[in-house]
């Protein structure tokens, strides 16, 4: 059994804020014993526009957030998981979520697949979409499956990891408070019961700028679909919640309701 740390926090257009406000849920989280902390979706930046957003991308390589948490994992011997952005190709940028191991090493990384049109929120403005599904990273909590926020709503991704022995899938998030209130807990659970795995989602919470505000309510669901951990979904305070990774947990879960697909009639995925 392993603790896992979640943080919640609400980022802005500083990308040195943001940082301070991780480096505070890293030292929360090695206080606790934990041996990985979760961070949210766009953990580097929520910028005001498409333009901005761009503007401020750097290479994983040059980006002081995760310069930063390499240096704290490594420090704090704790592993990582991050949402950031990174420059594409074609003058938009790519939604990350990446791995940093207990060395401070970048392991796996994952572009968001699903982009996010919604309203007045259009990811498709600024965010070139993912090109292919991450296998599993086996690390210090269990073996790893990296999604980022909207592709909760397609199960294709999930079922695609349980395939891979995926323990734990994360959904680091910034949901908005409509879509929250109607869908973020049943998606969470649903995505947990079909894929017998622990379900971490990180999210952003509260007012990033005048137009952009998260729901907040970093969840943990366990592979019977239990919740877990549900964070506030009140202020912008960095805070963070422990769980306990019970992986012998997940196998009884597994052996007593065995889920046995018939790809005899329909497609594997």
């Amino acid at each position: 059994m392993a603790i896992a740390a979640i943080g919640q926090l609400c980022s802005t257009a500083s990308v040195t804020h943001n940082l301070s406000l991780c480096q505070k849920l890293v030292e929360k989280a090695a206080a606790a014993g934990a041996k990985a902390l979760f961070l949210p979706e766009a953990t580097d930046y929520v910028a005001s526009s498409p333009q901005e957003s761009i503007s401020l991308a750097l290479p994983m390589e040059e980006n002081p957030l995760v310069l930063g948490l390499q240096w704290e994992a490594k420090k704090s011997k704790m592993a990582i998981n991050v949402g950031i952005h990174v420059p594409a190709s074609n003058g938009k940028i790519l939604n990350r979520s990446c791995w940093i191991n207990e060395h401070g090493h970048i392991v796996s990384f994952y572009d968001k697949l699903h982009l996010f049109d919604y309203g007045a929120l259009k990811e498709s403005n600024s965010i070139e979409a993912g090109k292919e599904i991450i296998p599993p990273i086996d690390t210090v909590v269990g073996r790893v499956g990296l999604t980022i926020c909207f592709d909760l709503r397609f199960p294709e991704i999930s079922l695609a990891l349980k395939r891979q022995n995926a323990q734990i899938i994360t959904y680091p998030s910034a949901f908005t408070v409509p879509t929250g209130r109607a869908h973020w807990e049943v998606l969470l659970r649903s995505r947990a019961i079909e894929t017998q795995a622990y379900v971490i989602a990180a999210a952003q919470v509260g007012a990033h700028n005048e137009k952009r505000t998260s729901y907040g309510h970093s969840m943990v669901v366990d592979p019977w679909g239990k919740v877990l951990l549900d964070m506030t979904g009140e202020g912008t305070e960095p805070e963070i919640g422990l769980v306990d990774i019970d992986l012998e947990y997940r196998e009884k879960i597994k052996s007593q309701m065995p889920l046995l697909r018939r790809t005899d009639v329909y497609p594997e995925i």
